[in-house]
């Protein structure tokens, strides 16, 4: 169904739904490309992917490559092959699973501890720097906005995001 552009109150203009979502769609295409540019500038052995699986390793305290494919809807061979670059940068170690010694848990080495932390760090302060014009207000409106779009996209196909 198509919104049209109407007019309220004194000449104030409602933007269309279509345009909008093609702006948001548009706008989150680029913040996306920044963000890796970014990943990439703030640490080189680190991708915006492996950052947010060694977030994702932090978080849980180790998990196995499985549920990093299943969480992330990723194929395992894709997985496999970010996993073995990690392990090969000395950021990540597989460990045996005490409950199932059949099972290799991924877990941060002291290394990817260090290099997620120095990471986060930067990150945070771009974000900072970033948004240091924005009001509490606005800031607390955008947060309540992702948070809501997040909620919304967990539900959706992979592909379509």
């Amino acid at each position: 169904m198509l919104y049209s552009t109407t007019i309220q109150g004194e000449g104030e203009i409602v933007t269309d739904r279509v345009e909008s979502i093609e702006t948001i769609q548009r706008e989150m295409t680029a913040f996306a490309r920044r963000a890796r540019a970014t990943a990439a500038r703030m640490h080189p052995e680190l991708s915006l992917v492996s950052f947010t699986l060694l977030a994702h390793l932090e978080f849980q305290g180790g998990c196995r490559a499985t549920d990093l494919a299943a969480h992330y809807t990723l194929d395992k061979s894709t997985i496999s092959r970010q996993v073995g670059a990690l392990e090969r940068a000395g950021l990540v170690e597989r460990r045996l699973d005490p409950a199932d010694h059949r099972v290799h848990v991924l877990h941060l080495t002291e290394r990817g501890i260090e290099v997620l932390a120095q990471v986060g760090d930067a990150r945070r302060v771009a974000f900072q720097e970033r948004l240091a014009e924005w009001s509490g207000p606005d800031l607390e409106r955008f947060a309540e906005y992702l948070l809501r779009y997040n909620a919304a996209a967990s539900g959706a196909d992979a592909g379509v995001e």
